[in-house]
């Protein structure tokens, strides 16, 4: 969706993890992003486009409650080895269980913890294998 419809549609898009080269195994986190008051919507969409090798991608949007400090999986979109577009939605009106543990970085493959949306946001990437020709893109679309 691009930029311009997306205001069309009271949204606003942010690019949380530009497209960038997946290679050797590692671990990645995106600047921070800080979000405007009033967000109750988060659509997140992965965009990895397989070269070859590797073996896993997971892509963990996050958000925090505390400035930073302690950063939490809102969302995994878990890709493999093969071209993929993975979409989440995310709602701060959805009851969030009472207590939960936070993660970082183990959320289980392609799910998410619904009703938790902090004033930042960012993407850590945690990538095994040896990728070539491979990169991931992840957006998103905040409605209020």
């Amino acid at each position: 969706m691009g930029f311009n419809r997306a205001v069309e549609q009271g949204g606003r898009e942010l690019v949380l993890f530009p497209s960038a080269a997946i290679t050797a195994a590692a671990t990645v986190t995106s600047i921070p992003f800080t979000m405007l008051p009033g967000v109750k919507h988060l659509v997140v969409q992965g965009n990895l486009v397989y070269g070859s090798g590797g073996t896993t991608v997971k892509a963990f949007i996050q958000t925090t409650l505390d400035g930073g400090v302690t950063w939490i999986d809102i969302a995994c979109l878990a890709f493999a080895t093969a071209n993929a577009v993975k979409v989440s939605k995310l709602s701060i009106s959805t009851a969030l269980a009472a207590a939960i543990t936070p993660t970082d970085g183990t959320l289980t493959d392609n799910t998410i913890l619904d009703g938790l949306l902090g004033d930042q946001f960012r993407v850590k990437v945690i990538s095994t294998g040896t990728y070539v020709d491979t990169t991931l893109a992840v957006t998103a679309i905040a409605k209020g």
